[in-house]
């Protein structure tokens, strides 16, 4: 279940969690989709604050919150929870629609956006997430995590999860991300070249890991590749088809994309072709 906010003052921004009324029933999508525990981490970049959703201070149910002025070198501990259908496709708390297969998350507090590294203290698993929302509004929870972010972290199975969260400053980590464009649609992928500490002298090949769409699957190679050709000449990027022994299927993949709201932004297009049930795909 997750919490709104609908206060508004005459010299406060809203701030607000979805626009639901408080105690909605929140699910999961009828269909888990496939390796969706595999998506990619949210890219930590430079951004400044939002325009909404950073007041210095809003009330929810009588309970007064005071956003920080910075995220330096913030810590937490304590419960994660997650939000689904109910809020998918409605505006976060900085404006942005919330898609419960991106890897975001809500917060209490911190500026948005955020970036923060949430490590669940029971299997050691370790995400990152894009802070865009406020919330949850529930006694020691101090985390809302997306479906997929939830998912790739093992929160689904109980619905909470002990965690802690820590703030990642993008000057100093992920250096390599800050000159990737919020919404660049896709890049060509590249093989990076690392030296071998066991080998002195010898290079070997890391292979980037990326994230493609599975748009459809068909019994027909045929079907397959007249929308392999319909998407490559709307859609604007590459598309290909994977042959899945193990169903005698062809896949029709969009792709790869450089980070999460790269594809989002192709499954948004997507969805207004009439194409439904795009599904994340994590391949090498």
């Amino acid at each position: 279940m997750r919490l709104s906010l609908y206060l508004i003052g005459l010299a406060s921004l809203l701030v607000a969690c979805s626009n639901q009324k408080p105690f909605i029933s929140d699910s999961a999508p009828a269909v888990h989709p496939t390796n969706i525990e595999q998506t990619p981490d949210a890219i930590p970049r430079i951004e400044a604050k939002s325009r909404g959703g950073n007041p210095a201070s809003y009330e929810v149910f009588g309970k007064t919150y005071h956003v920080l002025p910075s995220n330096e070198g913030f810590v937490q501990r304590g419960h994660a929870s997650w939000y689904g259908t109910k809020f998918h496709g409605n505006k976060t708390s900085n404006g942005e629609v919330y898609d419960m297969y991106a890897m975001t998350a809500a917060h209490k507090t911190l500026p948005l956006p955020s970036y923060v590294e949430v490590k669940n203290l029971s299997s050691g698993k370790k995400i990152v997430v894009r802070v865009n929302d406020r919330g949850p509004f529930h006694d020691g929870r101090i985390i809302d995590l997306s479906y997929a972010a939830a998912a790739k972290l093992g929160t689904l199975k109980n619905g909470t999860s002990l965690v802690e969260i820590r703030v990642i400053n993008p000057r100093l980590k992920h250096a390599s991300a800050l000159d990737t464009p919020p919404y660049s649609l896709h890049k060509k992928r590249k093989n990076i070249a690392v030296r071998s500490a066991e080998k002195p002298g010898k290079t070997e090949i890391k292979k980037t890991d990326y994230l493609f769409l599975q748009i459809g699957a068909f019994r027909s190679l045929n079907n397959a590749t007249k929308l392999k050709s319909q998407l490559e000449t709307e859609l604007g990027t590459l598309v290909s088809i994977k042959t899945q022994a193990s169903s005698a299927l062809f896949l029709v993949h969009a792709g790869p994309f450089i980070d999460v709201s790269a594809a989002n932004l192709a499954r948004t297009k997507l969805q207004k072709m009439g194409l439904a049930g795009v599904l994340h795909v994590s391949k090498f």
